[in-house]
């Protein structure tokens, strides 16, 4: 959270290949780089990794300060802790300067209360609809358990989406969810995560993903969750002064120092003056944006099915000729991966693995799957890694930690990415467990580039190095968590929870 802030250090956030005065000379608005970038690359698509959550966090909010006409935003998780809030005030100050803002989020872990919803939906510049909502959203108790017990799979088919389009030309995708501990401003738990920066022709398809979605019937206007009488709908309703009110609240709220320090500020404008600083590491080339539909698949008994973005990723491992580098928070791969897993290894493939330990996991029930899994994995020949709670590349990564509390907070693995032969690349939302591969809609980024593979490899083995993660065949990191942790995991291995993790 955006808090006692002491030290800013000014990040690299973007970095092009061509010279700033070109960009200057083409246009010199602060969006005028983009399109100078777009027409020296026509058909291509520029890709540039966000590794920290300092530069993942500057580029979302300098891209929302210089939106010229359109702002489309899916999450997974909105919450309204400081980021959240932040975030929802940036949006209303693109709505009021004219441009036209569109949200999707995830009905299952949305966080904000009622009235202050509506009221940013009510914004003629602004417009919000919550993906399949069951259990939140206007969903009164009753309501909650009368779906869970009568449409249980329904309920569980989340859109885990997380994509940002601004004037359909720059986009952000990856691991981030729209809450502070995914940009290290939460005091106990921060995540290690990973984005790609996105300019040019997969802006489209990724913008093509985001109408699909409006359209579907899973996309529920907010002003239609508080419509209605009795036990089974909220009816919730705000007036013109209490949306003026929440406006001003949300106004006061980013003008506050301790809320909005005024050296993030300073470091979201000066952004454009350190291009001419930066080296050329923007790639150009063929990018493909892989996705689900609304939905996932089609509905059946069971919590199967598979899905476009399943197929996909299976069909890039199938094509691995030397190795595989995975990174996922949460490893519990269905009977079909496994399989899929053993066949890389029987032609020699080398598959590496790098995960959360029970230490650092968020989520004990995915991990007591992993668990069960583990030993299987390991006579395969797969090397996995866990990652630790205070790994040393914390203090890279983590760019503000002398602003953190002297007791540093856990640091958990979230990023999800996969490096084929050195050379392919995927950057994206999927995790490896059988919620990613049948019940939850997910997108990423592929690209076939050397450079852009290796650098990203690279990060991931610094993650796997002995300062950073324990090797699980050799280490036994299960002994470093706690007492009560352990003995939860031992409780969720006996539940019979796979298809749902």
């Amino acid at each position: 959270m955006i808090r006692r802030l002491r030290r800013w250090t000014a990040c690299v956030l973007l970095a092009f290949s061509i010279p700033w005065s070109a960009v200057a000379a083409a246009d010199d608005s602060p969006m005028g780089f983009v399109e100078a970038q777009i027409a020296a690359n026509t058909g291509k698509t520029g890709l540039y990794v966000l590794e920290t959550g300092t530069e993942a966090l500057l580029a979302r909010a300098w891209l929302v300060e210089n939106a010229r006409q359109t702002i489309e935003v899916q999450y997974f998780i909105w919450s309204s802790d400081n980021i959240g809030i932040l975030a929802a005030e940036a949006l209303l100050r693109a709505a009021e300067r004219g441009v036209k803002v569109r949200v999707i989020v995830d009905d299952l872990l949305i966080d904000a209360p009622d009235r202050s919803l509506l009221a940013l939906a009510l914004h003629p510049n602004i417009e919000i609809r919550i993906y399949n909502p069951q259990t939140s959203v206007g969903v009164p108790l009753p309501k909650r358990v009368l779906n869970l017990l009568a449409n249980f799979r329904g309920v569980n088919q989340r859109m885990h989406d997380k994509t940002f389009v601004v004037d359909g030309k720059i986009a952000i995708t990856g691991g981030r969810n729209m809450a502070a501990e995914y940009f290290d401003y939460n005091h106990a738990y921060n995540f290690r995560d990973r984005d790609a920066l996105v300019l040019g022709a997969a802006v489209k398809p990724m913008q093509a993903n985001f109408e699909a979605f409006w359209r579907s019937e899973l996309a529920v206007p907010v002003e239609q969750r508080f419509e209605g009488l009795g036990l089974l709908q909220k009816n919730v309703q705000v007036g013109d002064a209490e949306v003026q009110q929440v406006y001003r609240e949300l106004r006061a709220y980013a003008k506050l120092p301790e809320n909005f320090a005024p050296e993030v500020r300073a470091a979201i404008a000066d952004t454009p003056s350190s291009f001419a600083r930066l080296a050329q590491q923007m790639r150009w080339g063929d990018v493909a944006f892989i996705h689900d539909r609304p939905g996932k698949n089609a509905k059946g008994l069971g919590l199967a099915g598979g899905g476009e973005s399943t197929s996909a990723l299976a069909r890039l491992l199938q094509g691995a000729q030397r190795s595989v580098v995975i990174q996922s928070p949460y490893l519990v791969p269905s009977e079909e991966a496994l399989a899929l897993l053993q066949q890389l290894r029987a032609r020699g493939v080398a598959v590496r693995i790098s995960t959360n330990s029970m230490a650092s996991t968020d989520n004990l029930p995915a991990f007591s799957g992993y668990r069960n899994q583990r030993e299987r994995l390991l006579a395969m020949g797969v090397q996995v890694h866990e990652y630790k709670p205070a790994p040393q590349v914390q203090q890279q990564l983590i760019q503000r930690l002398t602003a953190l509390p002297r007791i540093a907070p856990v640091f958990s693995l979230h990023a999800k990415t996969l490096v084929v032969d050195g050379r392919t690349l995927y950057i994206g939302t999927f995790n490896f467990d059988p919620r990613s591969e049948n019940l939850n809609t997910e997108v990423g980024v592929v690209v076939t580039d050397e450079v852009l593979a290796r650098a990203v490899q690279a990060s991931i083995e610094t993650d796997m190095a002995p300062g950073n993660s324990w090797d699980a065949a050799t280490d036994d990191p299960d002994q470093h968590a706690p007492l009560a942790k352990r003995s939860k995991v031992r409780l969720f291995q006996w539940l019979p929870l796979r298809s749902l993790l």
